[in-house]
């Protein structure tokens, strides 16, 4: 018997994935589906591209639902007990790079819900990795794609 990966994540994460799900299975589903009957009015199917675009666009939505429920089945909900004064999933940790560098805040989730533009970093990115574990005042040194950042921890939350 196989066990499945587990994937954390925020209660608020986990709730943005059960929207999606519900949105990809009751809105985008039925589009693709009158694309399909739409397509197949146009007769020759072997040279029809809005037939073959829109059957593509169909694995795309099921794949996307058949992740989504793998994940949101196997959700590990990251719950914050406000004790830990340590870097860790579901924190948001405010840093600077050393020095002169401006302020940054990110709170570290799981991969599934990770968003670097709404400023959640996933728990597997070299700076989250670099971060874990560590308190406030702390100065790490994290390796990026884009070269060594010599950062200090300002806050954690």
């Amino acid at each position: 018997m196989s066990t499945e990966k587990k994937f954390p994540m925020t209660q608020a994460g986990k709730e943005k994935l059960i929207e999606e799900l519900e949105y990809l299975k009751t809105v985008k589903r039925k589009e693709v589906v009158e694309r399909i009957k739409v397509a197949r009015s146009f007769g020759d199917l072997s040279e029809n591209s809005e037939y073959d675009s829109a059957k593509e666009d169909q694995a795309f939505i099921e794949g996307r639902i058949s992740t989504l429920e793998s994940m949101i089945r196997n959700a590990e909900i990251i719950e914050d007990n406000g004790d830990d004064d340590r870097v860790r999933l579901g924190k948001t940790v405010t840093f600077k790079e050393v020095p002169g560098g401006d302020e940054e805040s990110y709170t570290i989730v799981g991969s599934a819900e990770a968003d670097p533009f709404e400023g959640l970093i996933s728990n597997d990115s070299p700076i989250a990795k670099g971060l874990i574990g560590r308190t406030v005042g702390d100065r790490v040194k994290i390796m990026t794609p884009g070269g060594e950042m010599d950062v200090e921890i300002t806050s954690i939350s």
